[in-house]
């Protein structure tokens, strides 16, 4: 999980967050193709908790900051962000079930499935929202980070 660094910024932190978040699918994939089941275990739920930590400090923290300081609330960038961590969170609950019943292949198939998601989701996020929402909350950026350091200590 990324420390809050106030220096780096708004889109500085969030951008590390994603990488963070790719660092612990790429371990646990490792430890699937390995077939070490206890190690993947403690590996997913590693994976699982720092993408749901993730969505949930955009989606209370950052989103709602944007919408307010942009007007753009409904039909907003926002919107099609939230829509993507849907079917994000569809699919993380697909593989924590096929992690349930030991069914690794499943895994990393849905993996490969997430991973595309995540990738065009991050340079949306990355190359327009990010950067935006610094520009417009630089400001608040002390602020929002002091709520974002809840998501921090949560395991």
């Amino acid at each position: 999980m990324t420390a809050i660094d106030i220096e780096a910024g708004l889109a500085g932190f969030f951008t590390q967050d994603h990488r963070d978040c790719d660092a612990s699918w790429a371990q646990l994939e490792e430890q699937l193709e390995d077939a070490d089941e206890a190690t993947a275990q403690a590996l997913w739920q590693a994976f699982d908790s720092s993408m749901r930590r993730h969505f949930a400090m955009e989606e209370d923290v950052l989103f709602p900051a944007f919408e307010s300081r942009s007007g753009m609330g409904g039909g907003g960038p926002t919107a099609m962000m939230r829509m993507e961590h849907q079917q994000m969170l569809g699919l993380l609950d697909q593989m924590g079930a096929a992690m349930a019943s030991g069914q690794t292949d499943e895994v990393l198939d849905l993996g490969d499935t997430l991973l595309m998601v995540i990738q065009q989701h991050n340079v949306k996020e990355e190359g327009m929202l990010y950067p935006m929402a610094e520009n417009m909350l630089a400001g608040e950026w002390a602020s929002l980070a002091a709520q974002l350091e809840k998501y921090q200590n949560e395991t």
